[in-house]
């Protein structure tokens, strides 16, 4: 992708497509796991949360029940929950990255925690459509194509967006990939649809 249509730009759009019948009932999908792609241009990414909670409330004002995930304030909520979150505040300033890493990763690991935690705010909410947000800011302590990998488990039933800062390609020879940011490899990832294309599946 070598240029981005702005969010604000496609809002009205994404609105009529995550509203519409034929997406809620993941037509056209060819028994493929209802996963969707919303890349944007990593500029956009102060204004990602606002527009997403925009976009549930337009959605919810038709009746559509939405579950909103945004993966950094769960995060931030885990380690609260865990009780190291005051303790990795009052040691950043010491340690380097690396050290870090590796601690946030093993409480925030999407297997064991992350994903368990979405699932229980799926059965509380049973939502129709499920919107991922925050994906730039807990990289590189979660990678969305781990996200998405542990979600199919748990989140078979109905749509999921991801708002992913950076480009989500498809080529005959390179297959399909994530890029966070536009120039960071996120590996590759098949199973989700360009939310962009949708139309080509019945959207």
């Amino acid at each position: 992708m070598s240029s981005y249509v702005p969010l604000a730009a496609r809002f009205e759009r994404i609105v009529s497509v995550l509203a519409s019948p034929p997406f809620l009932n993941m037509e056209g999908l060819g028994n493929e796991v209802p996963f969707f792609i919303c890349a944007y241009a990593p500029s956009e990414a102060r204004a990602e949360p606002g527009l997403v909670s925009s976009l549930a409330t337009r959605l919810r004002n038709q009746g559509i029940r939405v579950l909103e995930v945004n993966l950094y304030r769960l995060s931030i909520r885990l380690l609260q929950n865990r009780g190291v979150l005051d303790s990795i505040i009052e040691q950043e300033p010491d340690l380097d990255p690396d050290q870090m890493l590796e601690p946030r990763r093993n409480v925030l690991n999407p297997e064991k925690h992350l994903v368990p935690a979405i699932g229980d705010l799926i059965s509380e909410q049973r939502p129709q459509v499920m919107l991922v947000s925050g994906v730039g800011a807990v990289y590189p302590y979660i990678r969305s194509h781990t996200i998405l990998n542990n979600l199919q488990d748990v989140a078979k039933g109905f749509p999921t967006v991801m708002f992913y800062p950076g480009e989500y390609t498809h080529t005959a020879e390179g297959g399909t990939s994530l890029r966070l940011f536009g120039i960071l490899g996120d590996d590759r990832y098949y199973r989700a649809f360009n939310l962009d294309q949708y139309h080509l599946f019945g959207g």
